[in-house]
């Protein structure tokens, strides 16, 4: 019975075949050359086109299929270029070009060719590094002062209007410097922090930090005053360290779960939550959380879905006043702008790579207000 409905001609089987082809060949015959700089994610959205012009010239049915195309490799109505920033605001962007600040009005500008990058309490200033320095900037590209030294990674700001600290890791040792460049510190002492995780400033004036070594510890320290603070159970597969808005807790980012560290003590409570990927608290202490679930992800507030998307969403970064969710799509090379609560509403934007001059799809080093 299989072989014979497999000789079974379709009416209109070859002249659809015939169409699609046709598309396909006119398709690739209008696309543009493109640099060599990002061939996987051209290749990926070449592939995803041709299919759609596929399913679209074989039947209704295609049709069907052609919609969930384009729902898999980016949100169809996106903007194509960034033109404003919902609820204002500044976003920190770091790309292979280097670090950008982009104004409420979508205007951009690049700081230099550094790798990382954080903004200071307030959004005056912004530390950066590249492998041999720490530098602090103006918004405008200005270098206030410079710090020469091996292996620069992670630089996190935090304090008041009128004493800031920045940490930062070097050549596996956690240093501290005042907001003037001067003070520079070891503070880890013997114990080496893991370099791809950034330390964690705890909110407040007390300048603790919290910081993951490479055997799996997380030590929380005052870097005012010497000895240590606490240091939690090992916790081998963490990714990333987050404290509360409170700084009643520190939050700990695993595979397949939460890890919540009471701030006075390190006691853990253990919440699992599987494919969860990156997190992200809001100036009330809500929390926006980015989730594998198979073949997609999802983007959730407080355990609800706001968005879903074939792929892998990245960097949730919340808007200052609360509203607003930007997560990063690389998959579609798209931003989307999630609204937090209320109707569920997307506002995505499209080329991001290119409106950074970059290679790969830029990340969201952070969103603070004008």
């Amino acid at each position: 019975m299989r072989r014979k409905l497999e000789r079974l001609d379709v009416p209109g089987e070859h002249e659809a075949r015939e169409r699609a082809w046709a598309l396909v060949q006119a398709a690739y015959a209008e696309r543009q050359p493109q640099p060599r700089g990002r061939p996987t994610l051209r290749l990926v959205l070449v592939a995803a086109a041709v299919a759609a012009l596929v399913a679209a010239a074989l039947s209704p049915a295609g049709r069907a299929v052609l919609d969930g195309v384009r729902e898999a490799v980016g949100v169809e109505s996106a903007s194509e270029s960034l033109f404003e920033v919902p609820s204002g605001g500044r976003l920190l962007v770091t790309a292979d070009s280097g670090v950008w600040v982009v104004a409420a009005d979508g205007s951009k500008r690049r700081l230099g060719d550094y790798e990382s990058a954080s903004w200071s309490p307030f959004g005056r200033f912004v530390a950066a590094s590249r492998p041999n320095e720490l530098a602090a900037l103006e918004p405008d590209g200005d270098v206030r002062w410079k710090l020469a030294r091996r292996g620069v990674r992670t630089p996190v700001w935090a304090g008041t209007r009128s004493d800031t600290r920045i940490a930062y890791v070097t050549d596996g040792r956690l240093h501290v410097v005042g907001g003037d460049g001067r003070r520079d510190v070891e503070a880890g002492g013997s114990t080496s922090p893991a370099l791809l995780v950034p330390p964690a400033w705890r909110p407040g004036s007390a300048f603790e930090i919290a910081y993951l070594d490479t055997r799996g510890y997380i030590t929380v320290l005052g870097t005012e005053r010497p000895g240590l603070n606490w240091r939690s159970i090992r916790l081998r597969d963490a990714r990333a360290l987050l404290w509360s808005p409170r700084g009643d807790r520190l939050l700990v980012v695993g595979r397949d779960r939460l890890v919540w560290l009471r701030a006075s003590d390190g006691v853990a409570r253990v919440e699992r939550l599987p494919g969860v990927a990156s997190v992200a608290f809001a100036p009330d202490g809500r929390l926006a959380v980015v989730r594998r679930n198979g073949a997609r992800s999802d983007v959730l507030v407080d355990g609800r879905v706001r968005f879903s998307g074939t792929g892998t969403f990245a960097d949730p970064t919340w808007s200052p006043d609360g509203r607003w969710v930007l997560v990063s799509w690389p998959n579609a090379d798209q931003w989307l702008f999630v609204r937090a609560a209320g109707p569920r509403r997307v506002r995505a934007v499209a080329n991001v790579s290119r409106q950074f001059d970059s290679a790969a799809p830029p990340r969201i080093a952070g969103w603070i207000s004008p």
